[in-house]
């Protein structure tokens, strides 16, 4: 696991200062604390911060080619180099280390850009080809690493693994894309299609990027996509075993490294089916780390303390307050763009206490989106069945009004709020998806933006582009739309953001074995009613572990990280609550209404409305924006 960052001059060749690219990857360190370098060559030069997993002493980087005509960069780890390594020598290619970054280089030389469909792991990387001229940018299948790209002044394209890495290039212009509000007020953070500033992008997931000197910049090409356009046939009993198979293939592949290796255990489903996994193929103990909190509602330490007794794991466990909101800058401060998702607090913790112990850990991250492991897939689910019985028109007609009339019920469960329900109802299934998992619904954060905003906005809407890959998705059902959606756009915007910066923030590596591609396609492909029966997602995995975890653990509710954000604004954080209208770096930009802004912190405040997750995204957008000195 690493940082990368480089420069590359696109439609002609200008010197690069190495010491720039070198500036650039130093506040990348936290990401690789074990090593640095630059390469450098006519038009173009990367640079590497080194985390060592694998091969320690042996594969350093910038690494060069036998011949020295490619050079590699790479953040990220590859999980089959070893038989792609035996492939390899098979068709003549040499090898003078043993890591996977050569094993890139040789792949590279034999199939170019191909290569990457070879690839079963996670990763970004930029390979420079002499011969070619050209830079090979890459990211993989479902995003798990980041790169960030960036077109400059002086025609050159600069790429770092976070955009610090790019907001140490002097040539970088800090102007903020106010699509990019519309998309954080509209999701919590800033999907993957765009970037809180003007001319910075993310490279796609499931994508590719070939720049040369003698071009412009052409636009990535996707190498993969998941479907759900197809069915298994099989009985129920081959395809649970199938899926244990693949499982267990997930985890055994992502146990290599070099240095000490663990898990997070929640309790929950998904880590515990990773820890079990973990113990049937360890030799020793596997090293597993839990967070409880001081709140019993959002304690899940006992269901941990279970799971690790069962298997023997060497489990440590921490208790932390739920009062982190002292860590709102150090927050902002690791996702350098607005993030509001509230559970990066805790999952940070959880990578700290990991860190004292290993260098590796695996998470059970992607078997919600995966398997329909989110109450909201099954509830659409369950929408999409009464959308095919009443004609839109009707709906439209009756539903909407009657969803606009209805009172706001805070109190509830999102999905039993009557007004919530007929607002989606009211829609196409993509609208309504779009809408249940969305933070904050249009007629709020149109209501709170100034019309200066509103006009650099238009009728752009944050939404979007979510309906528009759901109307698309390659899927049979609503449910399969939905989890395409999730799958491409939640999972590497929100999820993987969250554990990739918190984790790198500690130099510790994460990795998500049931987001192995192998595995994600073959659960694209089940029936539906392995899927969801009787109301409960992912129940061909919860089937097939009966025999390893007991059924509370595996048929509990979920809960997942809980933080008391509204509680927090009632009491010690009503300042900052109060704050955002001024003087505070948001109410500077002039963005938003402020008086309808402090309408809404005295309504929370007060106890009139619940206005937490608001707020909240509200002080994350103000600390992202002080901490990019943009201030107005």
């Amino acid at each position: 696991m690493c940082g990368i960052a480089g420069i590359f001059h696109c439609g002609t060749v200008k010197p690069v200062d190495p010491g720039r690219v070198a500036r650039m990857c130093d506040v990348l360190a936290h990401r690789g604390p074990d090593g640095a370098g630059v390469w450098s060559a006519p038009g173009v030069a990367l640079g590497h911060r080194r985390l060592s997993i694998i091969d320690i002493e042996g594969s350093p980087q910038p690494m060069l080619s036998p011949d020295e005509r490619a050079a590699i960069v790479f953040n990220g780890e590859i999980y089959n180099y070893r038989e792609l390594r035996r492939d390899l020598v098979a068709l003549g290619e040499q090898f003078r280390t043993d890591g996977d970054t050569e094993v890139i280089l040789a792949a590279w030389r034999r199939w170019g850009p191909d290569c990457v469909r070879r690839l079963d792991g996670m990763f970004a990387f930029a390979i420079y080809d002499q011969g070619e001229r050209a830079l090979f940018l890459a990211r993989d299948r479902f995003g798990v690493k980041p790169l960030f790209m960036a077109h400059l002044a002086d025609g050159s394209l600069a790429f770092a693994s976070e955009l610090k890495g790019l907001l140490a290039h002097p040539l970088l212009r800090r102007e903020v894309d106010p699509l990019a509000i519309e998309d954080y007020m509209t999701w919590g953070y800033v999907p993957d299609h765009r970037s809180i500033l003007k001319g910075v992008e993310k490279l796609p997931a499931a994508h590719t990027l070939m720049l040369r000197h003698d071009s412009a910049v052409p636009q990535p090409r996707r190498y993969w996509d998941i479907s759900f356009a197809d069915r298994h046939k099989g009985s129920e009993r081959d395809l649970e075993a199938e899926l244990l198979h693949r499982l267990k293939l997930g985890v055994s592949s992502r146990m290599v490294a070099d240095v000490p290796l663990g898990a997070f255990l929640s309790g929950g489903v998904d880590s515990s089916t990773v820890v079990a996994m973990m113990a049937e193929e360890a030799r020793e103990p596997v090293r597993t780390c839990s967070i409880g909190f001081d709140i019993a509602s959002a304690d899940e330490t006992s269901y941990a303390e279970r799971v690790a007794e069962l298997f023997g794991t060497n489990h440590a466990a921490r208790t932390v307050s739920a009062d982190q909101f002292d860590a709102i800058d150090a927050i902002a401060g690791m996702f350098d763009e607005p993030f509001a998702d509230a559970s990066a607090l805790p999952t940070w913790r959880v990578c700290q206490l990991a860190r004292e112990s290993v260098t590796v850990a695996l998470s059970g991250d992607g078997a919600d989106e995966a398997l329909a492991g989110y109450r909201r897939q099954v509830f659409h689910a369950h929408e999409e069945r009464v959308r095919a019985m009443i004609p839109q028109a009707l709906r439209e007609k009756a539903l909407a009004p009657l969803g606009a009339a209805w009172p706001k019920a805070d109190w509830l469960p999102r999905p039993l709020r009557f007004k919530s329900t007929l607002q989606s109802l009211a829609g196409t299934g993509p609208q309504g998806y779009a809408r249940g998992l969305s933070v904050t619904p249009p007629e709020v954060r149109l209501g709170l933006y100034s019309e200066a905003l509103s006009r650099q906005i238009g009728n752009y809407r944050g939404e979007a582009l979510l309906i528009e890959r759901m109307a698309g998705a390659p899927a049979r059902s609503g449910l399969d739309a939905a989890q395409y959606a999730d799958l491409t756009f939640w999972l590497p915007g929100d999820i993987l953001t969250k554990v990739d910066r918190t984790s790198m923030a500690v130099s510790l590596e994460a990795r998500e074995p049931l987001l192995d591609h192998h595995l994600v396609e073959f659960c694209a492909r089940l029936p539906e009613g392995l899927r969801v029966k009787g109301g409960q997602g992912k129940w061909l995995l919860k089937k097939a572990m009966e025999r390893y975890l007991p059924k509370d653990i595996l048929y509990r509710p979920k809960q997942g990280f809980v933080t008391p954000i509204a509680e927090w604004f009632r009491g010690p954080l009503a300042d900052k609550a109060r704050g955002i209208a001024g003087p505070s770096a948001l109410a500077r930009t002039g963005w938003f209404d402020n008086a309808r802004l402090a309408a809404v912190a005295e309504e929370h405040i007060a106890g009139r409305s619940d206005h937490g997750r608001l707020l909240w995204q509200l002080v994350m957008l103000d600390r992202s924006l002080a901490r990019l000195g943009i201030t107005g």
